[in-house]
């Protein structure tokens, strides 16, 4: 490999979504042990997703890692969700998302700047896919969990070692959330971006993928995956899987043997024991049939855990079926209207409290002094009249320090629901930055849990705010963010922010035109004697950046972030 190749190749960033796997430390050590500043530079930014539960709050060992890593909470929602807040986090031109459980070995690195200048230099390849290993016990033949795995050598666009094009990226919207399990995500964006004009190609480099520890309920667990083809249905119609490039299963015959059990049942039923009898013989040479096939290219008698593996797929090849089925047809009514391309549109704006919706006033218990800006009241009127669901969720770090009761914050936003109009849901984090919560903005706590209150799905969400914790808060949690600065709001918040508005009204215009008109027409009905913010305020500007300094510090930079705050 040439040394000279470091210097043209594009910068980058590591996006690995992760449930607090062991084998995350492997990775990240493998991650580092890479041989940066000769061939490959170093990855500008390192995010690691944190999908466990927001109530598991043990630490990921991630402490120590010499690169520029941040962990974004994300809240359970899946890989897909994983990965979308990951990459909205970086800057890069280019991301490259690595599962949790897999390993770099000696010479990735040299072979990933290959294939990544090979796919910079042709403008329409999205993306470029590692060749994954899966290593397999040489002692004895896989077991059937193994063998499983073993088929990710051969998976069409796994995203265990892939780097996509940002473009690309933008272009379809990231990944489609509403894939919750590491199924078909992969699949699904690979055939939106071919849709759009884009090539996707193999790369030269090696990724090894372990088999990880499963326990004996696996098989039959992942069966939860033909939901997903339901959804692949849907979105990419019959022939999703030629189009995808993926195997078709054994469905069918899952099919059947579900069927004939259900026959011999309703025989039973019906007190028919000739028919009962004839359907149960082809429904136990239909399940016999299935677990021979499994059984024999796996151990033998002889073999460390033969007899397990054959006990565990007796067992599992009775039930498999059934619970195949059965997400199969969930999947289907669940569908069964149809489902409309990713992503769909805003059905609710989460706002900010101070800077966005009043004039602020810093750590404010005084409903007297609250003073909505201009228009808050007609606009909010407009997205309610729409079915627009509107909601509030405000960092209030004063309660925590003593400054204020949840009383008084209590006392100012019914305040401010009589000056604006009602809320669907309000959500107020109490903490400081030291306490440790999920709910504290950039955290995906609240706005979670306003989406889950107003029964919808978080993408479905949109969060206006004035800082790049509000911007963070949205990009965790899955919901579309918009920033509208005011004289606090940093330089380096507004370069990072995806989408960025002068007033609140333009912020809804850009997220919901057909309600509010076009973002063009926002502007162009400003009042061009009037500034956006309060004039008045400007007297308390230092106050305010002081409030805003000591609320939001370490300063939050949505491409980059600190480890204090992911932490916090």
């Amino acid at each position: 490999m040439s040394p000279e190749l470091s210097p043209g190749l594009p910068a980058w960033s590591v996006v690995v979504p992760t449930i607090g796997r062991p084998s995350l430390r492997a990775l990240l050590d493998t991650l580092v042990a890479q041989p940066f500043g000769s061939v490959l530079p170093a990855p500008e930014a390192v995010v690691v997703c944190d999908d466990r539960p927001l109530t598991d709050t043990s630490p990921l060992d991630v402490e120590g890692v010499a690169l520029p890593l941040r962990v974004v909470r994300v809240g359970g929602r899946g890989p897909a969700a994983g990965r979308n807040a990951g990459w909205r986090h970086t800057a890069t031109p280019w991301v490259l998302f690595l599962d949790d459980d897999v390993l770099l070995p000696a010479g990735w690195g040299e072979a990933f700047a290959a294939d990544l200048a090979a796919a910079d230099a042709e403008p329409d390849v999205a993306a470029t896919q590692g060749r994954l290993r899966v290593p397999l016990p040489t002692d004895r033949p896989p077991t059937d969990w193994e063998r499983s795995t073993a088929g990710l050598e051969g998976a069409r666009w796994a995203t265990a070692d892939m780097a996509y094009r940002r473009a690309a990226l933008d272009a379809v919207d990231g990944f489609d959330e509403r894939f919750p399990r590491a199924y078909r995500e992969d699949a699904d964006i690979a055939l939106r971006v071919r849709a759009g004009g884009w090539r996707l190609r193999t790369g030269d480099r090696v990724t090894t993928h372990p088999v990880r520890p499963a326990d004996d309920r696996v098989s039959v667990r992942v069966q939860a995956g033909a939901r997903d083809d339901a959804l692949m249905r849907a979105l990419h119609g019959p022939r999703w899987r030629d189009l995808a490039e993926t195997g078709r299963g054994r469905f069918p015959w899952h099919v059947a043997t579900v069927a004939t059990a259900a026959a011999g049942a309703g025989a039973l039923l019906a007190r028919r024991p000739r028919a009962a009898a004839a359907a149960g013989t082809v429904w136990l040479g239909l399940t016999a049939d299935f677990a021979r096939r499994r059984i024999a290219p796996g151990p033998r008698p002889g073999h460390d855990g033969w007899r397990d593996e054959w006990v565990r797929m007796t067992w599992t090849s009775v039930v498999l079926p059934f619970a195949a089925v059965r997400h199969r047809v969930a999947g289907t009514l669940a569908r069964r209207a149809g489902a409309p391309a990713w992503r769909p549109p805003v059905r609710a704006v989460l706002l900010d409290r101070d800077g966005t919706l009043v004039h602020d006033v810093p750590y404010n218990g005084d409903p007297a002094q609250v003073r909505p800006v201009e228009g808050a009241r007609e606009l909010l009127d407009t997205l309610r009249a729409a079915g627009i669901r509107v909601g509030l969720v405000s960092n209030q770090s004063g309660i925590g320090r003593g400054l204020l009761t949840r009383a008084q914050v209590d006392a100012v936003n019914a305040r401010l629901a009589e000056l604006v109009g009602p809320f669907d849901t309000v959500h107020v984090c109490p903490h400081t930055a030291d306490d440790g919560c999920t709910c504290r903005k950039p955290g995906p706590g609240m706005v979670l849990a306003a989406a889950r209150e107003l029964g919808l799905a978080p993408w479905e969400c949109a969060v206006v705010g004035d800082i790049g914790a509000d911007v963070g808060a949205a990009l965790a949690a899955g919901a579309r963010p918009v920033l509208v600065p005011t004289p606090v709001t940093r330089a380096e918040e507004v370069t990072a922010a995806p989408e960025v508005a002068p007033d609140l009204r333009a912020a809804l215009a850009l997220l919901l035109p057909d309600v509010l008109g076009s973002p063009a027409d926002a502007l162009a009905a400003r009042d061009p004697a009037g500034p956006p913010h309060d004039p008045a305020q400007d007297a308390h500007r230092p106050a305010h950046r002081a409030a805003h300094d000591a609320a939001h510090q370490p300063a939050h930079d949505p491409a980059v972030g600190t480890g204090t705050e992911a932490a916090a």
